[in-house]
């Protein structure tokens, strides 16, 4: 029946003009033809498709079977079948109107989700690609349209990270990912020619770099490479970065030229009319660039071999941001492995002070790293940018222990500079006396958490140790003896006092905590004990008697390291007395 419903329409349209053909003629042939399709009249759907006489029938309508006959690709599994659709399909891409099909395909790709969406983009981008190459006029616009839709569809597909994930790319992203760049490679031959320089030509050049841009951002900003000791043409994503940034350079836009003009007002490429939404995206886009030339090594042959590791570094700081702006570990982790690559190019203490001039050299260290990280960064900076970053971080770190690391650094920059014949003036004398002043005190006097703090109290008390062994009094090259006054006010007096108020409470809490234990373990209960204005969560008994009492360790061993200080102090103070008074 159906096939007859079709004959009846082709043998009414058959003698009529292209221009006479009416909606209903439209409808009634893309019915028929569908009815064809699910009644499995294959045989007879491809007689009419291939009958000369019904080549302009086909040009019109034809379009409207794309979508029915692509449907039964991804569905129908017989071979045979599958066969016949395949060379349906390209009769249809070879006879119908461009414009139309154009519209066709986008509006199939634009429809699945999950993992149909690489299968229906993997089985439509040849097509694709021919009918647009069959258009004559506004193919940058339509080069424009297609990827954009297939970018859209293709960021919704979760980027694999590990070996096994990248291997099996059960999402197909790989698969269509090295499929695009077959897609865009005629395009760009037509940009690259010499012969070729029309406004259309730009125009086509621009809709390529909107989507290198995006293509950097996802899913290569997120995307994971296997180990460069591995065979890295097995690596299908670094594939595609290394394409893409191939594509950047053919069409006039190198990368070292949109890395070095982040944050420029004045832009290297002359497109004005970036979507609001894409301009945004911009900063990721050459952020992600960056660690692909200068982490994973892709052209990095093409960079000048002038510019200094200092300058590299300088125009990396602020890709390194975007980076560690980003919650994503697999995001944030890129950042980190460019600050590295970045810093490990320059020789210690060869980072001069001035480029912390630069915002993003101050705010890059206080974000959360690995102290190994700013171990290396501080080893690079000269003398005064170490001093510079140590009083940054000490006024706004607000974290014990990354307070206690920076002490430690500040010590081992004092025993450095007193072991040379030149003392160094950033740690040494009044400079060292101001940085000592943010060390050697308590936050909140007497009523400083001591156990909260109890990281930076102890690395304070070493370096406070440290200088009275190392600086004799007449010699006072750090300053010291002349403060000592205000060091005792400021934080020894206090710290007494508060290690007495702490050691009482917790006690007192031990006390209490072993009285309710008795009860407790009758009932079979958790108990609840209050330390410092704030409940401990409920544990049993003896879990918060470990606690209580592993509090109290930490004030005993901040209280010897205190006593060791203080007799030290008074050591060398009664010494220094004694010389002056036999001298008298």
């Amino acid at each position: 029946m159906a096939v007859e419903e079709l004959q009846s329409i082709i043998k009414r349209c058959q003698i009529l003009e292209e221009q006479d053909f009416k909606e209903e003629d439209f409808g009634l042939f893309q019915l028929a033809g569908q009815r064809c399709i699910d009644e499995g009249h294959i045989d007879q759907l491809l007689e009419v498709i291939q009958n000369e006489k019904n080549k302009v029938i086909i040009k019109n309508m034809g379009w409207n079977l794309v979508g029915p006959v692509v449907r039964c690709l991804l569905w129908n599994n017989k071979e045979d079948d599958k066969r016949k659709y395949f060379l349906m399909l390209d009769l249809l891409i070879k006879l119908c109107n461009p414009k139309e099909l154009l519209l066709g395909l986008l509006e199939l790709i634009e429809e699945p989700s999950g993992k149909q969406i690489s299968q229906i983009i993997l089985l439509l981008l040849q097509p694709l690609q021919t009918v647009i190459q069959k258009l004559h006029s506004n193919k940058a616009y339509s080069v424009g349209l297609a990827l954009s839709t297939i970018w859209s569809q293709l960021s919704l597909l979760p980027v694999p990270y590990s070996k096994e994930q990248i291997q099996t790319d059960d999402y197909g992203l790989c698969q269509c990912c090295k499929a695009l760049i077959e897609f865009m490679k005629p395009f760009l031959e037509e940009v690259t020619d010499e012969r070729e320089n029309s406004l259309e030509n730009e125009k086509l050049k621009d809709e390529l770099l909107k989507f290198c841009f995006k293509s950097l951002k996802c899913p290569l900003l997120t995307a994971q490479f296997l180990e460069q000791s591995e065979e890295t043409e097995n690596d299908p994503l670094r594939c595609f970065a290394s394409e893409i940034i191939g594509f950047l350079s053919a069409i006039g836009y190198p990368f070292s030229k949109m890395i070095f003009n982040h944050g420029r007002k004045k832009r290297i490429w002359n497109y004005l009319e970036f979507e609001e939404e894409e301009d945004k995206q911009l900063a990721d886009s050459l952020a992600s660039l960056a660690y692909l030339v200068f982490v994973q090594g892709i052209s990095i042959d093409q960079l000048p071999m002038v510019l200094s590791p200092s300058y590299l570094l300088q125009f990396n700081m602020g890709h390194i941001e975007v980076f560690l702006q980003r919650t994503e570990e697999s995001v944030f982790s890129k950042g980190l492995d460019l600050l590295e690559n970045s810093l490990l190019r320059i020789e210690d203490n060869g980072l001069l002070h001035q480029y912390l001039e630069i915002k993003s050299f101050l705010t890059v260290p206080q974000r959360k790293k690995g102290l190994a990280m700013l171990q290396l960064y501080i080893n690079k900076l000269d003398s005064q940018g170490k001093y510079t970053l140590f009083r940054c971080l000490l006024n706004t770190s607000n974290h014990s222990g990354v307070e206690a690391f920076i002490i430690q650094n500040i010590k081992n920059q004092i025993d450095i500079s007193l072991k040379r014949t030149h003392n160094n003036k950033w740690f040494t004398g009044p400079q060292l006396i101001s940085l000592l002043d943010l060390v050697l005190f308590l936050p909140e006097g007497a009523e400083t958490d001591l156990l909260q703090n109890s990281d930076r109290i102890m690395a304070s008390l070493n370096l406070l140790r440290y200088l009275v062994i190392k600086d004799n009094e007449h010699d006072n090259q750090t300053g010291l003896w002349t403060e000592l006054g205000k060091i005792e006010n400021n934080f020894l007096k206090p710290l007494h006092t508060g290690l007495n108020m702490s050691k009482a409470h917790y006690e007192a809490e031990i006390k209490n905590s072993q009285e309710n234990s008795q009860e407790v373990q009758k009932s079979k209960e958790f108990c609840s004990v209050t330390v410092g204005g704030e409940e401990i969560p409920n544990m049993p008994p003896e879990m918060q008697l470990k606690v209580l009492h592993s509090a109290l360790f930490t004030f005993d061993l901040i209280e010897s390291v205190l006593a060791r200080v203080e007799e030290l102090i008074e050591i060398k103070t009664k010494s220094t007395s004694e010389e002056n008074t036999g001298i008298k």
